[in-house]
C-alpha cells in the first residue's frame, strides 16, 4: 500500500475517502469494435475517471473510467493450509456485465479480477502497486446480482525457488554458475 493509503487508514480525515475498485477480466470481454475490455467497477454512487498502473494488463498506464456500483467484497486473509479468497457480490447488475459473465463462464479461460484502492485525492494511480489479481473460481450470475469467488492461482503449487516471471536459472541469473 501506498504511505498516502496507510495515512488515510490510520488517521481516517473526513475529508478523505477511499475508493474499492474491482476490474474483471477475460479474453471473451469484447467492445462492439471488437477490442478487448474489461468490466471496471468502484463501490460508490459516481462514476471515477483514475489511471491505471503501468503494468496493468489492460490499458496500462491510462486514465479509465470506473462505473459506480453497490458491490460487497471480502479482502483475502491468510490462513495456514488455506488458499487466500476475496469474495465479492455485485448488486443490480447491467445486462452488458450480465451478458459479459455469462459468455466467459462457458469458457475454459479463467475471468482475472484485479483489486485496486484508490483516494479521492489522488486518482493518478492505485494505492497498491502491484495491485492484488486473482482468478475468479467461482461465479453466478442471475437477474439482480453477481457474486463470485477468486483465489490466487494455485499457490500451493507454485514451484519454489520461484521469481513472479518464472524459476531461477542461470540464463537469467549467471551468477548461479560455479
Amino acid at each position: 500500500m501506498e504511505q498516502a493509503l496507510k495515512e488515510a487508514y490510520a488517521s481516517n480525515p473526513i475529508n478523505e475517502l477511499d475508493l474499492h475498485t474491482l476490474e474483471l477480466r477475460h479474453p471473451g470481454f469484447v467492445d462492439d469494435a471488437g477490442e478487448a475490455t474489461a468490466i471496471r467497477v468502484v463501490r460508490g454512487y459516481d462514476d471515477i475517471v483514475a489511471t491505471l498502473e503501468g503494468s496493468a494488463p489492460l490499458n496500462p498506464g491510462q486514465a479509465v473510467t470506473f462505473i459506480a456500483a453497490q458491490f460487497n467484497f471480502t479482502l483475502p486473509g491468510f490462513k495456514e493450509g488455506e488458499s487466500p479468497q476475496l469474495q465479492f457480490s455485485l448488486d443490480n447488475v447491467s445486462r452488458e456485465v450480465t451478458a459479459h459473465l455469462e459468455q466467459a463462464i462457458g469458457q475454459l479461460a479463467p475471468i482475472e479480477v484485479t483489486y485496486r484502492p484508490y483516494l479521492l485525492s489522488d486518482l493518478s494511480k492505485p494505492q497498491m502497486d502491484p495491485p492484488m489479481s486473482m482468478l475468479l473460481t467461482n461465479v453466478k450470475v442471475d437477474a439482480f446480482r453477481a457474486t463470485g469467488t477468486a483465489t490466487l492461482n494455485d499457490v500451493h503449487n507454485w514451484g519454489f525457488p520461484a521469481t513472479v516471471g518464472g524459476y531461477y536459472t542461470v540464463d537469467r541469473f549467471s551468477g548461479l554458475l560455479r
